[in-house]
């Protein structure tokens, strides 16, 4: 199993959200905020998970609060913001810390020292694709649109 694939995060429901039922998946991995104004891309995972789920993708949201305090609600509040603005349904874990002292380990492993794309994390939805392997293939600023053409070849070319 990959060290991706062997990651172990909280869901927003706080059951347990291992990342291991992913693998032979592609995944796209983004860091989420409720109150940005990149929050309408929301939207555009939503239709990216419904468009290519069934060939084995997903969308793995993951809020973070360390940008400009974006992200000021608890978990309950982040699900229905979620739910009742974007129709969200792909999987959101638990509020965690992308860069710092007390970076994730999952973010550590996406972007930490000797990364495939090494670097702080910029802002809110910073896309990072995770091929089936669980290797990362591409990195994409957070200003990139999920419905960008380069984010739409690099999922389709990765699942093949």
């Amino acid at each position: 199993m990959s060290a991706f694939h062997g990651i172990k995060l909280n869901g927003l429901d706080g059951k347990e959200l291992p990342l291991a039922p992913l693998k032979d998946k592609v995944v796209l991995v983004v860091n989420v905020a409720s109150k940005c104004g990149l929050t309408p891309q929301y939207a555009a995972l939503e239709s990216l998970y419904k468009q290519y789920k069934d060939r084995g993708f997903s969308v793995l949201g993951l809020p973070c609060n360390q940008f400009a305090g974006q992200e000021p609600g608890n978990e309950q509040e982040i699900q229905s913001f979620c739910e009742l603005n974007y129709g969200v349904t792909f999987p959101l874990g638990e509020k965690l810390d992308v860069n710092g002292p007390h970076r994730h380990k999952l973010y550590v492993q996406l972007a930490g020292e000797g990364a495939e794309f090494p670097g702080d994390i910029t802002w809110n939805f910073e896309k990072f694709l995770i091929g089936r392997n669980g290797a990362v293939i591409h990195r994409f600023s957070p200003r990139t649109n999920p419905d960008d053409p380069a984010i739409i070849a690099a999922i389709e070319k990765a699942l093949g």
